[in-house]
């Protein structure tokens, strides 16, 4: 079973440039997408509904062209989840957050927020930041095995960096964002991508667009998997592939052994 992850920074420009059919010519039995940025009804036929697939979406609620995820699954799911509790009287709203439960484990596709701009978003990341651990201890509580995918916004270490140093103290980088992913660790999750190369340098999935850095693979690692012990020994491998087109972030696959 593959599974891709990625964030298409626009699911109807990465269509019209062709990459949204690399996707589908993967053929991939789940494939989660982060930064849609269209609702459902925006989108033409085989988009919202690939021949094969049943697809899945989450939109942000409070304006369009914003956030969004999507998944979509060969596999009949039997369970389904569009947004958690970020505190006892407030669910996500963005259009973040998309759970798909099968027989042996939940795969959560999140796209985390980016922080930056006014001080408030920042803040935002924050709390969503423990809003969602709390639910991944909830779900670790149930005895589930958890994979998690998305766009985290956050570079993990100093590995995942061209220039962690030029980048300290800038959004991405701060040491309260990056401790939220040795929380992680912390309940039980594993970064699957460092679990098989923990060693691998200049191994990134986002470079900036207008400084055209990805030309010399000058980037961040800041979308991957992570999951629970009891999955990872099921997983065979994880690619990072960097070699297609279509955002300023580039697909990161899993292998699951049936």
């Amino acid at each position: 079973m593959k599974i891709i992850c990625w964030n298409v920074n626009g699911i109807r420009a990465n269509y019209k440039k062709g990459a949204f059919q690399w996707l589908i010519g993967e053929s991939p039995e789940i494939i989660c997408l982060q930064e849609t940025k269209a609702h459902p009804d925006q989108l033409p036929d085989e988009v919202r509904s690939p021949i094969g697939y049943k697809s899945f979406f989450d939109h942000s609620k409070l304006k369009k062209g914003y956030s969004g995820v999507a998944i979509y699954s060969k596999k009949e799911p039997v369970g389904l989840k569009d947004s958690f509790d970020l505190d006892k009287d407030n669910t996500d709203q963005e259009g973040r957050f998309f759970q798909i439960e099968y027989k042996d484990f939940v795969l959560i596709n999140c796209y985390f927020p980016n922080g930056g701009g006014a001080k408030e978003r920042l803040e935002y990341k924050l709390y969503f930041y423990d809003a969602f651990i709390r639910h991944l201890q909830a779900l670790i509580k149930d005895k589930k095995e958890v994979i998690v995918c998305g766009d985290f916004n956050i570079v993990h270490k100093d590995i995942d960096a061209k220039r962690s140093k030029e980048n300290a103290g800038s959004i991405g980088f701060l040491p309260e964002e990056r401790q939220k992913l040795d929380s992680f660790i912390d309940i039980g999750l594993i970064d699957v991508f460092r679990h098989f190369n923990p060693e691998k340098e200049d191994a990134y999935t986002w470079w900036d667009m207008k400084s055209y850095a990805r030309d010399r693979n000058i980037g961040w690692r800041i979308d991957t998997f992570f999951c629970t012990k009891g999955i990872l020994k099921s997983i065979k491998d994880i690619n990072i592939h960097s070699d297609v087109y279509g955002s300023d972030h580039c697909p990161v696959s899993i292998e699951i052994s049936k």
